[in-house]
C-alpha cells in the first residue's frame, strides 16, 4: 500500500523546494533506495506539465567505478554530465543508501581524482539549477538514528513535511542581525573562537535546498578566524568516521588539527590550499532534530547547534573567496545536555545553551517553532 505521506512530501518538493514550472526539465536522481518517492515525483511532475527524467545509481556499482577510475575516465564523465546538466532546470536528489560506508576503503587518491574532475559539475548544479537533496528512510539510517524503521519513518515524515514557509518567516530577524554583524565570538567546552562575518550576508535555509532543513548560514571573512574549536559530534567524510575533532586557527587557517584519526583528518585538510580555511558558518534551528546521528543532512539542522565548515564557500551566496574541492560541515551542539555554550555578535549575547536570548529571535526557539507548526497542522484538519 502506498504511504500517503510520500505524496505529501513529493508535492512539497515540486511546488515549494524546486518550484517546478510547466515545460521545464527536472532530473530525479536516486542513490540506492527511494523508488517509491521517485514514482510520486514523476507523476507529480507530469501533472504540472513538467518533463521528468530519472537517474538511478546503485551504490556498489558506484564504488566499483570509483575504485578503477582514472583522470581520463573522470574527465569524460565530467564532459558528459556537464552536457546533460545544461538542459536541466531543477533537480531532486534522493539518497537511500543501504550502506553509507560502501566507499570507506576506496583509496583517497581515487576519491580525489573524482572530486577534482566533477567539481565543475557540482558547481553548475549548485549555481545554475533549482536543486534539493534529501534522504530516504532505510534500515541503515534508522539504525544510525537508534530507531526502528517504523519509528524513523514517523520522525522522517514529520521533519520533512513541516511548514517550512513559517520557518522561513521566523528566520527573518536572525538573517537581518547576521547581515549587520561584524564580530562573532563562540564559547563552549574546548572552544573559544573569534571571527568576522562583516558584509558577507546571511542566507535562510528553509526547505529550498535541503530536506530536512533549518539553518541560517554565512561565511567568515577568510583570514579572520582565530582561536580553537572542539566539536562534540561524530562526523563522517568520504566514508571515514571522525570523533573529537579539534581545530586551532591562526589568521583564518587551521594550523593544527586533531581527532580520533588525526592522520586521516590531516590528509583531508591537505586536499588543496582552501581545505584549511572555513567556507561556511551556520546556526541550526530545526525543532524536531535534537540529537546527532552522524548524518550531516540531519545533524547540521539540530536545534541549538552550529556548524563550521572547512573548504568551499558558496560562490553565489555569502562567498568569502575560499575555493576547495572539499566542503565538510562539522557540527557542535550547545544545548546544556551537550555541554552548553554561547554565541556573541558584536559583544551582545545572542544564544546561550542553545536558546536565543534577544526577544526578537525567540520565534526561532524550539518550543515556539513547534507550537507554530502544530497550529498550522490543526488548521488543515
Amino acid at each position: 500500500m502506498k504511504d500517503p505521506r510520500l505524496t505529501k512530501l513529493a508535492n512539497g518538493l515540486l511546488d515549494y523546494s524546486t518550484e517546478i514550472k510547466q515545460g521545464e526539465p527536472i532530473l530525479i536522481e536516486v542513490y540506492g533506495e527511494g523508488i517509491p518517492l521517485a514514482k510520486e515525483l514523476i507523476k507529480g511532475a507530469y501533472e504540472r506539465g513538467a518533463f521528468p527524467f530519472l537517474k538511478i545509481v546503485d551504490e556498489e556499482s558506484a564504488r566499483l567505478l570509483l575504485e578503477g577510475t582514472t583522470p581520463e575516465r573522470s574527465e569524460l564523465q565530467r564532459k558528459w554530465d556537464l552536457s546533460m546538466w545544461q538542459d536541466i532546470k531543477a533537480a531532486i536528489r534522493i539518497f537511500g543508501l543501504k550502506n553509507d560506508k560502501e566507499s570507506a576503503n576506496v583509496r583517497i587518491e581515487q576519491k580525489r581524482i573524482q572530486q577534482n574532475a566533477m567539481k565543475p559539475v557540482l558547481d553548475h548544479i549548485i549555481n545554475k539549477t533549482r536543486w534539493v537533496l534529501l534522504e530516504y528512510p532505510t534500515y541503515s539510517i534508522a539504525q544510525k538514528a537508534g530507531m526502528s524503521l517504523e519509528e524513523f519513518e514517523d520522525f522522517y515524515f514529520k521533519v520533512c513535511t513541516l511548514d517550512y514557509q513559517k520557518m522561513d518567516r521566523a528566520m527573518d530577524e536572525l538573517k537581518a542581525l547576521m547581515d549587520k554583524t561584524d564580530r562573532v565570538h563562540i564559547k563552549g567546552e574546548g572552544t573559544d573562537l573569534h571571527f568576522s562575518i562583516k558584509d558577507l550576508g546571511a542566507i535562510k535555509c528553509s526547505g529550498l535546498r535541503n530536506i530536512p532543513d533549518g539553518e541560517v548560514y554565512t561565511a567568515p571573512v577568510k583570514d579572520s578566524v582565530n582561536g580553537v574549536i572542539t566539536f562534540n559530534t561524530s562526523t563522517t567524510y568520504l566514508g571515514t568516521k571522525f570523533d573529537s575533532v579539534k581545530f586551532i586557527f591562526e589568521n583564518g587557517k587551521i594550523v593544527k588539527a586533531a581527532s580520533s584519526i588525526t592522520e586521516a583528518l590531516n590528509r583531508i585538510l591537505d586536499t588543496d590550499e582552501g581545505s584549511r580555511f572555513i567556507g561556511e558558518f551556520a546556526i541550526g534551528v530545526n525543532p524536531h532534530i535534537l540529537h546527532p546521528m552522524d548524518d550531516t543532512l540531519f545533524d547540521e539542522k539540530i536545534a541549538g547547534s552550529f556548524h563550521f565548515t572547512p573548504g568551499q564557500s558558496y560562490k553565489n551566496e555569502s562567498y568569502n573567496g575560499n575555493d576547495s574541492n572539499i566542503h565538510w560541515d562539522i557540527v557542535n551542539i550547545q544545548r546544556p545536555e551537550y555541554g552548553g555554550g554561547e554565541i556573541w555578535f558584536d559583544g551582545v549575547l545572542i544564544r546561550k545553551d542553545g536558546l536565543f536570548v534577544p526577544e526578537s529571535l525567540h520565534p526561532l526557539n524550539p518550543e515556539n517553532l513547534l507550537y507554530s507548526n502544530q497550529k498550522t497542522e490543526e488548521a488543515l484538519v
